[in-house]
């Protein structure tokens, strides 16, 4: 590992420090992610944001206005949670703050994925209610902690905002009252998901695209 680098103090004027070797990783990590969902068809125009946990304080996070299959290193910037960005001038999506929200709350997120597919933003906007229950798949096991397919895997439902600072803290409250959820929908929008791993938050987004393909089907035939 290389030698961390102190970085401009945060707001409690405590200094966090950034290790660039992990940065180096991260950065790839998010590049390689960028490639793959693009090919899967996950994120069409500039459409998501995709990030990684740094520190307790810090992430990686891509840069605005960006396509996904195409990023390169300059396009992963560095920032607090707060969404303030570190030694660049670039500017990151404006739900940048949906990731820091979510590193916050849930210690246990390493890797945070935002896509935009087809299955995602239809399913988000015929489904009434808050909450997406996607029960009885055996793909149900690809998220983490859910050992059967009885498990129901438990989407939350948003309404679509401009307002990010507000949808956070409603993500925040929802996420204290169900501590299960392995993501969230925002309506006409597309995905949020998180996993300890960007290897796992890979995996969750292709098995929810899936489940939710199979949840339309079931839906058309009904």
């Amino acid at each position: 590992m290389s030698d961390p680098i102190a970085i401009a103090a945060t707001a409690d004027g405590l200094q966090p420090t950034l290790d660039l070797d992990y940065l180096a990783q991260a950065s790839q990590q998010l590049i390689e992610a960028g490639r793959a969902l693009d090919a899967a068809g996950q994120v069409p125009a500039t459409g998501g944001n995709f990030s990684c946990r740094l520190s307790d304080r810090l992430m990686a996070v891509t840069a605005s206005g960006c396509h996904k299959g195409r990023l390169t290193s300059g396009d992963i910037l560095v920032s607090d949670f707060a969404v303030r960005l570190l030694g660049t001038s670039r500017k990151a999506s404006d739900e940048a703050r949906l990731h820091g929200q979510l590193y916050e709350d849930l210690p246990q997120a390493q890797a945070i994925l935002h896509t935009h597919s087809r299955a995602a933003t239809v399913l988000s906007l015929c489904h009434e209610g808050d909450t997406l229950n996607l029960e009885g798949f055996e793909l149900n096991k690809a998220l983490e902690g859910i050992k059967s397919h009885e498990t129901p895997v438990r989407l939350a439902v948003f309404d679509n905002t401009q307002d990010i600072d507000a949808l956070a803290l409603d993500v925040r409250a929802r996420l204290k009252a169900d501590a299960g959820l392995h993501g969230y929908l925002i309506r006409g929008h597309g995905l949020y998901t998180w996993a300890s791993s960007m290897t796992a938050c890979r995996r969750h987004v292709e098995a929810l695209d899936f489940l939710m393909g199979c949840e339309l089907e079931l839906r058309r035939q009904r």
